[in-house]
C-alpha cells in the first residue's frame, strides 16, 4: 500500500514496535513524525530511516513524555508549526510494568504506567484531532493489547498495565461512535504479546508465518496498513487475536 500522501505521527516510535512502524510507514512513502521520551531516542529513528534512502525532509524527530501534560502540548505545537493536517495518528506509547504481584510495582510505576497509556493517549489524540479533522482521510490507531480486553487473564502484566489498557479501551470505543460522522475512524488493536524482529533483519521476510507460529509485529502492522487502506465508508473499528 503506498502512503505518498500521508502524514503520519507515531508515539513511542524510539524502539519496539513504533520503531518497527515508523521504518514500514516511511517505506511506503508516508511521511512521518516520529516521537519519543527524549530526542536523542527519536533522532536515531529518523536517521535510520534517512539511511534507508527516504527524504530527510519528510521524516521528523520529536521529544514527548506522555506523562506529562506540558510536553504532550509542545510536541502538538510543533507538529502544527510544520504541517496544517495530519491524517494518521498512531496511539503506540504505553509503559509496560511487569508483576502479577499488585505490591510488586512502586506507586510511582502505578503512576507512571496509569499515566503513560490511559492520560497520554487522551491528551495526545485530544490535541491532534483539530489536525486530524484537516484531513480528508483521518484515521486514529491504538495499539491497546489484549490486556485492555473484558476477561483477560494471559498476561504477567501488573495490574496496573491492565487498568491503563482497559482504560484505552473505553476511551477509543466511545470515540470511535463520537468521530464517526465527523468523517474520523478509530482503530484499536489488541494483540497478546508478539515478537517484534527487526524489519531491517533478514528474519524479517522469513519461513511462511503458520497457525503454530507466534504472531508477529509484521501481522500487526499488517493489519493496521488492511484498516487505513480501506475506503471511507469502511470503517474497521477493532483488531481481536486469538489468545495463545
Amino acid at each position: 500500500m503506498a502512503l505518498e500522501h500521508h502524514r503520519v505521527v507515531i508515539t513511542a516510535a524510539g524502539r519496539d514496535f513504533g520503531r518497527t512502524l515508523a521504518l514500514q510507514f516511511a517505506s511506503r512513502g508516508a511521511e512521518v513524525h516520529l516521537s519519543a521520551r527524549t530526542l536523542e531516542a527519536a533522532e536515531r529513528v529518523r536517521e535510520e530511516i534517512i539511511a534507508q534512502g527516504h527524504d530527510a525532509d519528510r521524516v521528523h524527530a520529536f521529544a514527548c513524555d506522555l506523562t506529562d501534560p506540558a510536553s504532550v502540548r509542545e510536541f502538538v505545537a510543533a507538529v502544527a508549526a510544520r504541517t496544517g493536517h495530519i491524517d494518521v495518528l498512531v496511539n503506540n506509547g504505553a509503559r509496560y510494568q511487569h508483576g502479577a504481584d499488585l505490591l510488586s510495582a512502586s506507586d510511582e510505576d502505578v503512576v507512571d504506567t496509569l499515566a503513560s497509556a490511559a492520560t497520554g493517549t487522551v491528551l495526545v489524540t485530544k490535541a491532534f484531532l483539530p489536525l486530524l479533522l484537516e484531513s480528508a482521510k483521518p484515521d486514529i490507531v491504538t495499539m491497546v493489547s489484549g490486556c485492555g480486553e473484558t476477561g483477560h487473564h494471559r498476561s504477567d502484566a501488573h495490574s496496573a498495565y491492565y487498568a491503563a489498557k482497559s482504560a484505552q479501551a473505553g476511551f477509543t470505543e466511545i470515540l470511535s461512535r463520537r468521530l464517526r460522522d465527523q468523517g474520523v475512524r478509530v482503530i484499536s488493536l489488541y494483540p497478546p504479546d508478539f515478537d517484534n524482529h527487526d524489519p531491517l533483519s533478514d528474519s524479517w521476510a522469513g519461513a511462511p508465518r503458520t497457525a503454530k507460529d507466534p504472531l508477529t509485529a509484521q501481522s500487526v502492522a499488517d493489519c493496521i496498513f488492511f484498516a487505513i487502506g480501506q475506503p471511507r465508508d469502511c470503517f474497521i473499528k477493532s483488531f481481536y487475536f486469538e489468545q495463545v
